[in-house]
């Protein structure tokens, strides 16, 4: 990883420079107009090690970050648990897209969830091959100051030894990106099981898809997203990919990265925030 990392940088500045308006002497009216829009990424680890301790930790932590969008890994709800995606998503004032491989009134269903507080134009999911592997991918289209974004959610297969199967499930997702968003703005975020300069996840820098967090700080992109206290190797799997015009990051960091007072960790997993700049609609892409 460290002998490509300057290459990947390199890659992702040049790409998000791409992404961002030219730059001007005086910032014009519609740049003015630019909207904020700010993303999370939790794999929210099930109910695993005291989720009844962990829970607060993780409804405070998404509180004081106050993202606009809020994507969760392994949310799980059973007989004798209410969806997590749901409880959180009351407790902070959210709307929920939940999104399983599990059929529909099943007691126990596990996925992925996209929770924000922005009006929701459009929404939609697909299941990725294999199907027998449960993966799913959520997305919302969002509005922010009169623009859309696209948020892709998703939880790749998790083997060391699963790249090809990594691979095919994003061709997956990508063709569901194709399909509902085209050339738009977007992000693709989740848990990928996989570091961003890794084979399998090639198509997404073919498509232009910038790694965030490394973009911004190359510092905290060396870190890993997997809590040491409960893995012995670190690597960072959890990731903010986006492209698009008129889309500028202008901050990322890891987040939900320290434990309680007691020392419960909110998951077994870091976050992820970025936060973007998104220009006014302008062209044909304005009109979605």
């Amino acid at each position: 990883m460290n002998r490509i990392l300057p290459a990947v940088l390199a890659l992702a500045a040049a790409a998000l420079a791409a992404c961002a308006p030219a730059p001007r002497a005086a910032p014009s009216a519609q740049q003015a107009e630019a909207a904020r829009v700010s993303l999370v990424t939790l794999n929210l680890y099930h109910d695993r090690d005291r989720w009844e301790r962990r829970r607060p930790l993780v409804i405070e932590g998404l509180r004081a970050l106050d993202a606009d969008v809020v994507a969760l890994q392994e949310v799980l709800q059973h007989d004798a648990l209410r969806n997590q995606a749901e409880d959180i998503g009351q407790a902070l004032g959210y709307s929920v897209f939940f999104v399983s491989a599990d059929p529909e009134g099943q007691a126990r269903r596990y996925g992925n969830a996209l929770l924000t507080r922005l009006p929701v134009l459009a929404r939609s999911q697909r299941r990725l091959a294999p199907l027998d592997d449960g993966r799913t991918v959520a997305h919302l289209r969002v509005q922010a100051g009169g623009r859309a974004l696209d948020v892709f959610a998703t939880h790749l297969h998790w083997t060391d030894e699963g790249g090809a199967i990594r691979a095919r499930q994003l061709q997956d997702v990508l063709a569901h990106v194709r399909a509902q968003a085209g050339d738009g703005p977007s992000a693709i975020v989740g848990d990928f099981n996989a570091e961003a300069g890794a084979p399998e996840l090639a198509a997404l820098r073919e498509a232009g898809y910038v790694d965030v967090l490394a973009a911004i700080d190359p510092a905290a992109a060396a870190r890993t997203t997997l809590n040491p206290h409960y893995f012995e190797r670190g690597r960072r799997i959890d990731h903010v990919f986006a492209r698009g015009a008129g889309l500028r990051a202008v901050a990322a960091q890891r987040v939900l990265d320290r434990p309680g007072a007691d020392g419960t960790w909110p998951s077994d997993h870091f976050g992820v925030r970025a936060e973007f700049e998104l220009g006014p609609a302008s062209g044909g892409d304005g009109g979605r």
